[in-house]
Protein backbone atom coordinates (compact mmCIF):
# COMPACT_ATOMS: atom_id res chain seq x y z
CA UNK A 1 0.00 0.00 0.00
CA UNK A 2 1.63 3.36 -1.16
CA UNK A 3 1.81 5.58 1.91
CA UNK A 4 -0.42 7.94 0.62
CA UNK A 5 -3.00 5.39 1.55
CA UNK A 6 -2.27 5.60 5.16
CA UNK A 7 -4.97 7.20 7.59
CA UNK A 8 -2.47 9.77 9.02
CA UNK A 9 -1.54 11.13 5.28
CA UNK A 10 -5.31 11.06 4.58
CA UNK A 11 -5.48 13.21 7.73
CA UNK A 12 -2.80 15.55 6.85
CA UNK A 13 -3.83 16.14 3.34
CA UNK A 14 -7.00 17.24 4.99
CA UNK A 15 -5.76 19.43 7.06
CA UNK A 16 -3.51 21.13 4.67
CA UNK A 17 -7.10 22.43 3.22
CA UNK A 18 -8.08 23.14 5.96
CA UNK A 19 -4.84 25.70 6.79
CA UNK A 20 -4.73 26.96 2.79
CA UNK A 21 -6.23 30.41 4.44
CA UNK A 22 -4.62 30.47 7.35
CA UNK A 23 -1.77 32.75 8.95
CA UNK A 24 1.37 32.01 10.20
CA UNK A 25 0.39 35.30 12.79
CA UNK A 26 -2.95 33.43 13.80
CA UNK A 27 -0.95 30.59 15.35
CA UNK A 28 1.65 32.66 17.05
CA UNK A 29 -1.17 33.82 19.74
CA UNK A 30 -1.28 30.18 21.11
CA UNK A 31 1.29 30.04 24.02
CA UNK A 32 1.13 26.69 24.75
CA UNK A 33 1.25 25.51 21.00
CA UNK A 34 4.53 27.63 20.86
CA UNK A 35 5.97 26.22 24.09
CA UNK A 36 5.49 23.07 22.81
CA UNK A 37 7.82 23.71 19.74
CA UNK A 38 10.58 25.53 21.25
CA UNK A 39 13.29 22.32 22.44
CA UNK A 40 16.85 22.36 23.25
CA UNK A 41 19.72 19.72 23.26
CA UNK A 42 23.36 19.36 23.36
CA UNK A 43 24.07 23.43 22.85
CA UNK A 44 21.30 23.69 20.35
CA UNK A 45 17.95 25.79 20.51
CA UNK A 46 15.25 24.76 17.57
CA UNK A 47 12.73 27.51 17.31
CA UNK A 48 9.95 25.53 15.18
CA UNK A 49 7.40 27.92 15.77
CA UNK A 50 7.09 29.52 12.58
CA UNK A 51 6.27 26.25 11.16
CA UNK A 52 2.47 26.32 9.71
CA UNK A 53 1.55 24.20 12.11
CA UNK A 54 -1.09 23.64 14.85
CA UNK A 55 -1.55 21.05 17.37
CA UNK A 56 -4.00 18.84 15.72
CA UNK A 57 -1.26 18.72 12.54
CA UNK A 58 1.69 17.99 14.65
CA UNK A 59 -0.74 15.13 16.32
CA UNK A 60 -1.18 13.78 12.47
CA UNK A 61 2.48 13.90 11.93
CA UNK A 62 3.24 11.59 14.89
CA UNK A 63 0.63 9.13 13.81
CA UNK A 64 2.30 9.14 10.58
CA UNK A 65 5.56 8.24 11.96
CA UNK A 66 4.25 5.47 14.41
CA UNK A 67 2.05 3.86 10.59
CA UNK A 68 5.52 4.03 8.67
CA UNK A 69 7.29 2.59 11.72
CA UNK A 70 10.13 5.21 12.07
CA UNK A 71 10.88 4.27 15.63
CA UNK A 72 11.28 0.38 14.47
CA UNK A 73 13.18 1.37 11.72
CA UNK A 74 15.57 3.31 14.04
CA UNK A 75 16.26 0.44 16.30
CA UNK A 76 16.75 -2.21 13.67
CA UNK A 77 19.71 0.80 11.96
CA UNK A 78 21.08 0.85 15.93
CA UNK A 79 21.31 -3.06 15.84
CA UNK A 80 23.13 -3.59 12.90
CA UNK A 81 20.12 -4.58 10.58
CA UNK A 82 20.77 -4.71 6.84
CA UNK A 83 18.59 -1.75 6.34
CA UNK A 84 20.21 -0.69 2.82
CA UNK A 85 18.51 -3.23 0.91
CA UNK A 86 19.53 -3.26 -2.15
CA UNK A 87 23.41 -3.04 -1.16
CA UNK A 88 22.66 -5.47 1.71
CA UNK A 89 24.69 -3.64 4.19
CA UNK A 90 23.63 -2.51 7.49
CA UNK A 91 24.00 1.57 8.77
CA UNK A 92 25.94 2.13 11.67
CA UNK A 93 27.51 5.50 11.25
CA UNK A 94 26.67 6.30 14.55
CA UNK A 95 28.69 3.36 15.83
CA UNK A 96 32.37 5.85 14.50
CA UNK A 97 30.76 7.82 17.89
CA UNK A 98 29.78 5.37 20.02
CA UNK A 99 26.00 5.28 19.56
CA UNK A 100 24.80 2.63 18.11
CA UNK A 101 23.62 -0.58 20.35
CA UNK A 102 26.74 -2.08 21.40
CA UNK A 103 25.22 -5.29 20.28
CA UNK A 104 25.76 -4.36 16.72
CA UNK A 105 29.65 -5.64 17.29
CA UNK A 106 31.41 -3.05 16.00
CA UNK A 107 32.48 -0.59 18.79
CA UNK A 108 35.82 -2.48 19.27
CA UNK A 109 37.09 -2.43 15.99
CA UNK A 110 35.65 0.95 15.69
CA UNK A 111 37.47 2.03 19.11
CA UNK A 112 41.02 0.25 17.68
CA UNK A 113 41.23 2.62 14.47
CA UNK A 114 40.20 5.59 16.59
CA UNK A 115 43.64 5.03 18.65
CA UNK A 116 45.52 4.12 15.66
CA UNK A 117 44.45 7.84 14.36
CA UNK A 118 45.23 9.49 17.75
CA UNK A 119 48.46 8.12 17.36
CA UNK A 120 49.06 8.97 14.24
CA UNK A 121 47.77 12.45 14.33
CA UNK A 122 50.37 12.85 17.07
CA UNK A 123 52.66 12.52 15.48
CA UNK A 124 52.06 14.26 12.42
CA UNK A 125 50.96 17.48 14.95
CA UNK A 126 54.15 17.25 17.39
CA UNK A 127 56.59 17.27 14.07
CA UNK A 128 58.18 13.28 14.89
CA UNK A 129 56.37 12.20 11.34
CA UNK A 130 59.12 13.10 8.95
CA UNK A 131 59.06 13.96 5.60
CA UNK A 132 61.81 12.62 2.95
CA UNK A 133 64.44 14.88 3.65
CA UNK A 134 63.87 14.80 7.31
CA UNK A 135 62.09 17.85 7.98
CA UNK A 136 58.70 18.15 9.54
CA UNK A 137 55.26 18.13 7.99
CA UNK A 138 53.60 21.84 7.60
CA UNK A 139 50.53 21.36 5.16
CA UNK A 140 48.30 18.42 4.73
CA UNK A 141 46.09 17.92 1.56
CA UNK A 142 43.05 15.90 1.82
CA UNK A 143 41.73 14.20 -1.49
CA UNK A 144 38.63 12.82 -1.74
CA UNK A 145 35.05 13.64 -3.01
CA UNK A 146 31.71 14.18 -2.31
CA UNK A 147 31.32 12.51 1.36
CA UNK A 148 34.48 12.22 1.69
CA UNK A 149 35.63 15.94 0.98
CA UNK A 150 32.36 17.93 2.30
CA UNK A 151 32.20 16.85 5.71
CA UNK A 152 36.02 17.15 6.46
CA UNK A 153 36.15 20.82 4.56
CA UNK A 154 33.10 21.82 6.72
CA UNK A 155 34.39 21.19 9.81
CA UNK A 156 38.05 22.25 9.55
CA UNK A 157 36.63 25.91 8.55
CA UNK A 158 33.56 25.93 11.07
CA UNK A 159 36.03 25.42 13.69
CA UNK A 160 38.76 27.35 12.85
CA UNK A 161 38.64 28.53 16.51
CA UNK A 162 39.37 25.52 17.84
CA UNK A 163 42.54 24.36 15.89
CA UNK A 164 45.21 23.99 17.76
CA UNK A 165 48.05 23.14 15.21
CA UNK A 166 51.15 24.78 13.35
CA UNK A 167 49.57 22.17 10.57
CA UNK A 168 47.83 23.98 7.06
CA UNK A 169 44.90 22.25 5.99
CA UNK A 170 43.81 22.07 2.22
CA UNK A 171 40.71 20.20 0.35
CA UNK A 172 41.64 18.85 -2.92
CA UNK A 173 38.13 17.89 -4.54
CA UNK A 174 37.42 18.69 -8.64
CA UNK A 175 38.70 16.86 -11.03
CA UNK A 176 39.42 20.62 -12.68
CA UNK A 177 43.01 20.79 -13.31
CA UNK A 178 42.41 24.76 -12.18
CA UNK A 179 42.05 23.17 -8.54
CA UNK A 180 45.06 21.39 -8.59
CA UNK A 181 47.15 24.20 -9.33
CA UNK A 182 45.92 26.12 -7.33
CA UNK A 183 45.78 23.76 -4.22
CA UNK A 184 49.90 23.00 -4.95
CA UNK A 185 50.62 26.31 -5.74
CA UNK A 186 52.57 27.22 -3.04
CA UNK A 187 53.40 23.69 -1.81
CA UNK A 188 56.80 22.60 -0.63
CA UNK A 189 57.21 18.47 -1.60
CA UNK A 190 59.60 17.53 0.93
CA UNK A 191 57.24 19.04 4.05
CA UNK A 192 53.63 17.88 2.41
CA UNK A 193 51.25 15.26 3.46
CA UNK A 194 48.78 14.09 1.18
CA UNK A 195 45.52 12.17 3.10
CA UNK A 196 43.77 9.69 -0.08
CA UNK A 197 40.27 9.05 1.18
CA UNK A 198 38.17 6.79 -1.49
CA UNK A 199 36.48 3.65 0.39
CA UNK A 200 37.17 1.82 -3.44
CA UNK A 201 40.51 3.63 -4.28
CA UNK A 202 38.78 4.00 -7.63
CA UNK A 203 36.66 6.62 -7.33
CA UNK A 204 37.38 8.96 -10.60
CA UNK A 205 38.12 12.47 -9.15
CA UNK A 206 40.42 10.87 -5.93
CA UNK A 207 42.23 8.72 -8.22
CA UNK A 208 43.10 11.38 -10.88
CA UNK A 209 43.93 13.83 -8.42
CA UNK A 210 45.68 11.36 -6.41
CA UNK A 211 47.91 10.22 -9.47
CA UNK A 212 48.71 14.16 -10.01
CA UNK A 213 49.53 14.37 -6.34
CA UNK A 214 51.93 11.44 -6.91
CA UNK A 215 53.73 12.68 -9.87
CA UNK A 216 53.94 16.25 -8.58
CA UNK A 217 55.67 14.61 -5.44
CA UNK A 218 57.99 12.82 -7.55
CA UNK A 219 58.81 15.22 -10.23
CA UNK A 220 60.22 17.69 -7.59
CA UNK A 221 61.75 15.04 -4.55
CA UNK A 222 62.78 12.16 -7.01
CA UNK A 223 62.32 10.71 -3.60
CA UNK A 224 59.23 7.65 -5.12
CA UNK A 225 61.13 5.32 -2.32
CA UNK A 226 59.93 7.89 0.49
CA UNK A 227 56.26 8.15 -1.30
CA UNK A 228 54.99 6.49 1.42
CA UNK A 229 55.54 9.25 4.18
CA UNK A 230 53.90 11.59 2.13
CA UNK A 231 50.73 9.84 1.55
CA UNK A 232 48.31 7.94 4.06
CA UNK A 233 44.74 6.52 2.70
CA UNK A 234 41.52 5.84 3.96
CA UNK A 235 40.11 3.06 2.17
CA UNK A 236 38.63 -0.56 2.11
CA UNK A 237 40.75 -1.57 -0.98
CA UNK A 238 43.88 -2.08 0.80
CA UNK A 239 45.37 -3.82 -2.40
CA UNK A 240 45.10 -1.00 -4.40
CA UNK A 241 46.22 1.84 -2.40
CA UNK A 242 49.39 -0.44 -1.55
CA UNK A 243 49.90 -1.02 -5.25
CA UNK A 244 50.22 3.28 -5.45
CA UNK A 245 52.22 3.41 -3.27
CA UNK A 246 51.37 3.91 0.57
CA UNK A 247 52.57 2.19 3.33
CA UNK A 248 50.14 -0.55 4.76
CA UNK A 249 50.50 0.81 8.28
CA UNK A 250 49.37 3.96 7.27
CA UNK A 251 46.43 3.13 5.82
CA UNK A 252 42.85 3.22 7.74
CA UNK A 253 39.51 0.81 7.05
CA UNK A 254 36.49 2.20 5.43
CA UNK A 255 33.40 0.13 6.33
CA UNK A 256 30.94 -1.07 4.02
CA UNK A 257 28.36 -0.09 6.48
CA UNK A 258 29.11 3.40 6.62
CA UNK A 259 28.00 5.75 3.59
CA UNK A 260 30.53 7.96 2.22
CA UNK A 261 28.18 11.00 3.31
CA UNK A 262 27.55 9.71 6.85
CA UNK A 263 31.24 9.12 6.95
CA UNK A 264 33.38 12.32 8.84
CA UNK A 265 33.41 10.40 12.00
CA UNK A 266 35.68 7.80 10.71
CA UNK A 267 39.05 8.14 9.52
CA UNK A 268 37.82 10.15 6.91
CA UNK A 269 37.27 12.58 9.26
CA UNK A 270 41.26 12.18 9.82
CA UNK A 271 41.46 16.27 8.85
CA UNK A 272 39.55 17.40 11.71
CA UNK A 273 41.62 15.50 14.04
CA UNK A 274 44.81 16.56 12.90
CA UNK A 275 43.16 20.34 13.37
CA UNK A 276 41.73 20.00 16.76
CA UNK A 277 43.79 17.53 18.36
CA UNK A 278 42.37 14.42 20.54
CA UNK A 279 40.22 16.70 22.99
CA UNK A 280 38.37 18.23 20.50
CA UNK A 281 37.72 15.60 18.41
CA UNK A 282 36.20 13.78 21.64
CA UNK A 283 34.46 16.60 22.21
CA UNK A 284 33.00 16.99 18.68
CA UNK A 285 32.05 12.87 18.66
CA UNK A 286 30.73 13.25 22.00
CA UNK A 287 28.50 15.99 20.54
CA UNK A 288 27.07 13.69 17.92
CA UNK A 289 26.73 10.94 20.48
CA UNK A 290 24.16 12.93 22.64
CA UNK A 291 22.11 13.35 19.72
CA UNK A 292 21.94 9.82 19.01
CA UNK A 293 21.04 9.01 22.53
CA UNK A 294 18.05 11.68 22.56
CA UNK A 295 16.72 10.06 19.27
CA UNK A 296 17.05 6.69 20.33
CA UNK A 297 15.25 8.01 24.05
CA UNK A 298 12.97 10.68 23.49
CA UNK A 299 9.63 10.21 21.72
CA UNK A 300 7.21 12.05 20.01
CA UNK A 301 6.94 15.58 19.28
CA UNK A 302 10.07 16.23 21.99
CA UNK A 303 12.30 13.74 19.60
CA UNK A 304 14.04 16.84 17.89
CA UNK A 305 15.56 14.95 14.80
CA UNK A 306 12.05 13.04 13.94
CA UNK A 307 10.27 16.53 14.50
CA UNK A 308 12.50 18.16 12.50
CA UNK A 309 11.96 15.37 9.69
CA UNK A 310 7.49 15.24 10.52
CA UNK A 311 7.66 19.19 9.94
CA UNK A 312 9.78 18.72 6.68
CA UNK A 313 7.80 16.57 5.31
CA UNK A 314 4.92 18.69 6.02
CA UNK A 315 5.88 20.93 4.16
CA UNK A 316 7.26 19.17 1.26
CA UNK A 317 4.19 16.94 0.30
CA UNK A 318 1.37 18.87 1.97
CA UNK A 319 2.20 22.84 2.08
CA UNK A 320 4.15 21.96 -1.67
CA UNK A 321 7.16 23.79 0.10
CA UNK A 322 9.73 22.71 -3.69
CA UNK A 323 12.79 23.82 -1.98
CA UNK A 324 14.58 23.92 1.43
CA UNK A 325 16.94 27.31 1.71
CA UNK A 326 19.94 26.75 4.22
CA UNK A 327 20.43 29.92 5.56
CA UNK A 328 23.96 30.11 8.01
CA UNK A 329 24.30 33.25 9.44
CA UNK A 330 27.72 33.02 10.77
CA UNK A 331 30.80 32.97 7.96
CA UNK A 332 32.23 29.79 9.52
CA UNK A 333 29.33 27.92 8.53
CA UNK A 334 29.56 28.83 4.72
CA UNK A 335 30.12 25.19 3.68
CA UNK A 336 26.78 23.98 5.69
CA UNK A 337 24.71 24.28 2.90
CA UNK A 338 27.05 22.29 0.30
CA UNK A 339 27.18 19.68 3.01
CA UNK A 340 23.74 19.31 3.32
CA UNK A 341 23.20 19.12 -0.21
CA UNK A 342 24.57 15.92 -0.68
CA UNK A 343 23.81 14.31 2.72
CA UNK A 344 19.86 15.14 2.15
CA UNK A 345 19.36 15.07 -1.65
CA UNK A 346 22.09 12.11 -2.32
CA UNK A 347 19.85 10.35 0.56
CA UNK A 348 16.39 10.74 -0.16
CA UNK A 349 16.13 12.35 -4.15
CA UNK A 350 14.77 8.71 -4.67
CA UNK A 351 11.68 7.98 -6.69
CA UNK A 352 11.44 4.06 -5.74
CA UNK A 353 10.10 2.50 -2.78
CA UNK A 354 12.20 0.07 -0.57
CA UNK A 355 10.02 -2.77 -2.48
CA UNK A 356 11.02 -1.38 -6.11
CA UNK A 357 7.86 0.40 -7.09
CA UNK A 358 7.47 3.86 -8.21
CA UNK A 359 6.53 6.09 -5.88
CA UNK A 360 3.40 8.47 -6.03
CA UNK A 361 4.20 11.41 -4.30
CA UNK A 362 7.37 13.80 -3.59
CA UNK A 363 10.32 12.70 -2.08
CA UNK A 364 12.82 15.40 -1.25
CA UNK A 365 12.94 19.08 -2.98
CA UNK A 366 15.81 21.01 -4.17
CA UNK A 367 18.22 22.01 -1.03
CA UNK A 368 20.29 25.07 -1.07
CA UNK A 369 21.62 28.08 0.12
CA UNK A 370 23.93 30.49 1.43
CA UNK A 371 25.80 32.67 4.16
CA UNK A 372 23.93 35.84 5.81
CA UNK A 373 23.49 38.48 5.14
CA UNK A 374 25.03 38.18 1.46
CA UNK A 375 22.43 36.28 0.68
CA UNK A 376 19.78 39.33 1.51
CA UNK A 377 21.34 41.39 -1.54
CA UNK A 378 21.19 37.98 -3.79
CA UNK A 379 18.28 35.67 -3.94
CA UNK A 380 16.39 36.80 -0.61
CA UNK A 381 14.53 38.81 -3.24
CA UNK A 382 13.07 36.00 -4.87
CA UNK A 383 11.91 34.33 -1.22
CA UNK A 384 10.13 37.55 -0.12
CA UNK A 385 8.23 38.55 -3.07
CA UNK A 386 8.55 35.83 -5.66
CA UNK A 387 5.77 33.16 -6.25
CA UNK A 388 7.21 29.43 -5.24
CA UNK A 389 6.89 28.27 -2.10
CA UNK A 390 9.80 27.07 0.01
CA UNK A 391 10.71 26.74 3.67
CA UNK A 392 13.61 27.96 5.32
CA UNK A 393 16.49 26.90 8.50
CA UNK A 394 18.36 29.99 9.82
CA UNK A 395 21.74 29.02 11.53
CA UNK A 396 22.91 31.63 14.18
CA UNK A 397 25.28 30.96 17.13
CA UNK A 398 24.05 32.94 20.64
CA UNK A 399 27.49 34.33 21.60
CA UNK A 400 29.66 36.86 20.68
CA UNK A 401 32.49 34.91 20.10
CA UNK A 402 34.77 37.69 18.57
CA UNK A 403 33.73 40.49 21.11
CA UNK A 404 32.50 42.34 18.45
CA UNK A 405 28.99 43.29 19.49
CA UNK A 406 27.80 45.84 17.16
CA UNK A 407 28.53 43.10 14.58
CA UNK A 408 26.66 40.15 16.00
CA UNK A 409 23.83 42.48 16.79
CA UNK A 410 23.47 43.49 13.52
CA UNK A 411 23.75 39.74 11.94
CA UNK A 412 21.28 38.35 14.73
CA UNK A 413 19.22 41.18 14.19
CA UNK A 414 19.17 40.30 10.25
CA UNK A 415 18.50 36.80 10.97
CA UNK A 416 15.55 36.94 12.97
CA UNK A 417 14.21 39.62 10.79
CA UNK A 418 14.67 38.01 7.38
CA UNK A 419 12.53 34.95 9.16
CA UNK A 420 9.97 37.60 10.82
CA UNK A 421 9.52 38.90 7.16
CA UNK A 422 9.09 35.43 5.82
CA UNK A 423 6.47 34.55 8.53
CA UNK A 424 4.66 37.70 9.06
CA UNK A 425 5.00 39.52 5.59
CA UNK A 426 4.08 43.20 4.51
CA UNK A 427 1.09 44.89 3.65
CA UNK A 428 1.23 48.12 1.75
CA UNK A 429 -0.79 51.07 1.42
CA UNK A 430 -3.33 51.53 -1.54
CA UNK A 431 -1.39 51.70 -4.83
CA UNK A 432 1.79 50.37 -4.03
CA UNK A 433 1.24 46.91 -4.32
CA UNK A 434 4.97 46.38 -5.37
CA UNK A 435 6.30 46.30 -1.80
CA UNK A 436 4.21 43.77 -0.73
CA UNK A 437 5.16 41.00 0.65
CA UNK A 438 2.67 37.78 0.88
CA UNK A 439 4.77 35.76 3.83
CA UNK A 440 3.29 33.12 5.07
CA UNK A 441 6.61 31.03 4.68
CA UNK A 442 7.65 28.05 7.67
CA UNK A 443 10.78 28.32 8.44
CA UNK A 444 12.91 27.03 11.56
CA UNK A 445 15.59 28.96 13.73
CA UNK A 446 18.53 26.83 15.31
CA UNK A 447 20.50 28.44 17.66
CA UNK A 448 24.24 27.09 18.59
CA UNK A 449 25.09 28.33 22.14
CA UNK A 450 28.76 28.85 20.90
CA UNK A 451 30.18 27.36 17.46
CA UNK A 452 32.23 24.50 19.13
CA UNK A 453 33.13 20.99 18.52
CA UNK A 454 30.23 19.87 20.61
CA UNK A 455 27.55 22.16 19.02
CA UNK A 456 28.54 21.30 15.70
CA UNK A 457 28.78 17.57 16.18
CA UNK A 458 25.63 17.45 17.38
CA UNK A 459 23.99 19.83 14.37
CA UNK A 460 25.09 17.82 11.89
CA UNK A 461 23.93 14.55 13.84
CA UNK A 462 20.56 15.95 14.04
CA UNK A 463 20.22 16.44 10.53
CA UNK A 464 21.56 12.92 9.56
CA UNK A 465 18.54 11.62 11.57
CA UNK A 466 16.23 13.85 10.03
CA UNK A 467 17.58 12.28 6.94
CA UNK A 468 16.46 8.84 7.74
CA UNK A 469 13.42 9.17 9.27
CA UNK A 470 12.21 10.91 6.10
CA UNK A 471 13.33 8.22 4.45
CA UNK A 472 11.54 5.86 6.80
CA UNK A 473 8.15 7.89 6.31
CA UNK A 474 8.72 7.94 3.02
CA UNK A 475 9.76 3.92 2.30
CA UNK A 476 12.57 4.37 0.38
CA UNK A 477 16.74 3.53 0.79
CA UNK A 478 18.47 6.54 1.93
CA UNK A 479 21.75 4.93 2.26
CA UNK A 480 22.69 4.05 -1.56
CA UNK A 481 23.32 6.25 -4.86
CA UNK A 482 22.59 4.99 -7.92
CA UNK A 483 21.81 7.45 -10.03
CA UNK A 484 25.53 8.71 -8.73
CA UNK A 485 26.94 6.01 -10.36
CA UNK A 486 25.33 6.40 -13.89
CA UNK A 487 27.13 9.14 -14.88
CA UNK A 488 30.48 8.06 -13.82
CA UNK A 489 29.79 4.68 -15.89
CA UNK A 490 28.84 7.03 -18.87
CA UNK A 491 31.98 9.16 -18.77
CA UNK A 492 34.21 6.06 -19.12
CA UNK A 493 33.14 5.81 -23.23
CA UNK A 494 33.22 10.18 -23.39
CA UNK A 495 36.70 10.11 -22.02
CA UNK A 496 37.97 7.53 -24.25
CA UNK A 497 36.86 9.40 -27.56
CA UNK A 498 38.33 12.98 -25.90
CA UNK A 499 41.52 10.93 -25.24
CA UNK A 500 41.79 8.64 -28.44
CA UNK A 501 42.33 5.86 -26.72
CA UNK A 502 40.88 3.43 -28.86
CA UNK A 503 37.69 3.07 -31.41
CA UNK A 504 34.38 3.44 -29.28
CA UNK A 505 30.93 3.02 -31.24
CA UNK A 506 29.54 6.46 -31.59
CA UNK A 507 27.47 8.27 -28.84
CA UNK A 508 24.04 9.80 -29.34
CA UNK A 509 24.01 12.50 -32.00
CA UNK A 510 23.44 15.44 -29.30
CA UNK A 511 26.60 13.95 -27.33
CA UNK A 512 28.35 13.11 -30.21
CA UNK A 513 28.52 16.72 -31.47
CA UNK A 514 29.94 17.98 -28.41
CA UNK A 515 32.77 15.78 -28.50
CA UNK A 516 33.56 16.67 -32.43
CA UNK A 517 33.02 20.69 -31.20
CA UNK A 518 36.07 19.90 -28.55
CA UNK A 519 38.21 18.04 -31.22
CA UNK A 520 37.67 20.93 -33.35
CA UNK A 521 38.60 23.17 -30.76
CA UNK A 522 41.76 21.55 -29.66
CA UNK A 523 42.96 21.31 -33.33
CA UNK A 524 42.73 24.80 -34.03
CA UNK A 525 44.32 25.68 -30.90
CA UNK A 526 47.91 23.00 -31.88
Amino acid sequence: MSITELPAWRALAASASRLTNSRLTDLFDNPERNAKLQLGVGGLYFDFTKQRVDDNVVHQLLALADDTAVGRRAQQMFDGEKINSSENRAVLHSALRGGANPTAGVSGEVNDVLQRMYSIAQRIRSGAWRGCSGKAITDVVHIGIGGSHLGPELAVTALEDHHTTHLRLHFLANIDANNFRACTRSLNPETTLFIVASKSFGTLETKQNALSARSWFIERTNAVDHLGKHFIGATSNVSAAVDFGLYEENLFPLWDWVGGRFSLWSAVGLPILLALGEDNFEEFLHGARQIDRHFADRSGAENIPLLTALLATWNYNFLGANSLAVLSYDQRLRLLPDYLQQLEMESNGKSVTLDGQAVDYHTMPILWGGVGTNGQHAYHQLLHQGTRAFSADFIVVGKDERHMQAHHDWLLANAFGQSQAMANGFQAGDGESHRNVPGNHPSTTIILDTLSPRELGALLAVYEHKVFCQGAIWNINSFDQWGVELGKELAIPIYKQLSGNGTLPQQDPATQRLIDYIKIVRSENT
